[in-house]
């Protein structure tokens, strides 16, 4: 995928005024009706709308730096992270979305009309966790999620009209959702857009609504098939495009976002791309050293030499046993902390066997020493 700062022409030290001009720069030579049937400048246009939706938020655009396009829900379709959301949208929901950046409505007035005029009500994204045991973010994994979101009626085809009936043009506005109040002063006059309050930005009314939904729409629980890549983390989230509510009078659907949260292992601790686990081992094996089988987030076992007077809380390092990085070939440590565990309950000849042994002790030479915080 292209870099978002290399869409809009800017640097990564750009602030946000810089990128907000650059964007309006990208979007107007691009703008389809100044590129009529130029399907690169479209392409173009929404790369540039998508581009700005992250650099524009200072959250999204921390995670961008940091985690490339994964952080921030964009990339391959077929490792499910979509493959931004704008470029299965409308322009209509584009120009909707970054018309301020504009200072208003400057598409209608630059390029000649308001391209149908009508307001876009887009679906509604949802939100969704999705809970991830270790050995799956290993591996990754195709999941199916069920949610509850809104659907078109069956009954009425997602018209909003009873059955037979269809919905009718607005005569307030015309049929173009909105509606222009002028008003003049002694010295020039001015003309406000606002949505229509008759037909609220659709531009048709509906004299008989249906009876088996709400504005055509009706909740329902499906199934969605998410893909997980390999090496995601807690906070991490997947973007699925049109997964969400879907709109009103068939405008766009919505996103589905989906974090991802990871389930407490009973033995491992994870830090990054690191894995952690603590060893316990007896006296004897740490004094004399041995070797002990460790698991591992694999789901395996693998032989751990342990050297010979080994101290409680040093920390040997298995290379390359930790979570694979996300989208990348590289993979981090699995560091084992070992416990030397003092025995207690001896029995007689387990007592005398210590006695020999503490007889045939050196002596501590510093017994005492400053606690390191």
């Amino acid at each position: 995928m292209k870099d978002l700062y290399e869409v809009l022409g800017v640097s990564k030290n750009s602030s946000k005024d810089e990128i907000k001009k650059a964007y309006r720069k990208v979007a107007l030579n691009n703008h389809p009706d100044k590129n009529p049937d130029d399907k690169e400048a479209e392409t173009r246009f929404k790369e540039a709308a998508e581009a700005y939706s992250v650099l524009s938020s200072d959250q999204k655009r921390q995670q961008y730096d940091q985690f490339g396009h994964a952080g921030v829900g964009m990339g391959d379709q077929s490792q499910g992270f979509g493959g931004g959301g704008f470029h299965h949208m409308s322009m209509d929901d584009i120009f909707s979305q970054f018309g301020d950046v504009f200072g208003g409505d400057i598409f209608g007035s630059i390029f000649g009309g308001n391209r149908g005029g009508q307001t876009v009500r887009r679906g509604k994204d949802l939100r969704a966790t999705l809970q991830l045991k270790f050995s799956e973010i290993v591996t990754g994994i195709e999941k199916t999620i069920k949610i509850k979101r809104l659907e078109h009626c069956d009954a009425c085809q997602g018209s909003g009209a009873a059955p037979g009936v269809s919905p009718t043009m607005c005569q307030q506005c015309g049929g173009v959702g909105r509606i222009r109040q002028m008003s003049q002063s002694f010295i020039f006059q001015s003309v406000v857009e606002r949505e229509c309050p008759i037909c609220k930005g659709s531009g048709k009314v509906i004299t008989k609504p249906c009876k088996s939904c709400s504005q055509g729409l009706v909740r329902k629980g499906v199934a969605v098939k998410v893909k997980v890549p390999a090496g995601v983390e807690s906070g991490n989230y997947m973007r699925l495009d049109g997964q969400g509510n879907k709109g009103e009078s068939r405008h766009p659907a919505g996103d589905l976002v989906v974090f991802f949260e990871e389930e407490n292992h009973p033995h491992f601790v994870r830090d990054g791309e690191h894995v952690f686990l603590e060893a316990v081992i007896s006296y004897s094996m740490a004094a004399m050293g041995t070797a002990i089988n460790v698991p591992t987030i694999d789901g395996s076992k693998v032989s751990l030499k342990i050297p010979a007077g080994i101290q409680s809380g040093q920390i040997l390092r298995m290379r390359k046993k930790g979570f694979p990085m996300l989208r990348s070939s590289s993979r981090g440590d699995q560091l084992v902390r070992i416990h030397v565990e003092t025995p207690s309950g001896l029995n007689k000849k387990q007592k005398s066997l210590f006695d020999e042994l503490k007889s045939q002790e050196n002596k501590i030479k510093q017994p005492f020493r400053k606690i390191k915080l």
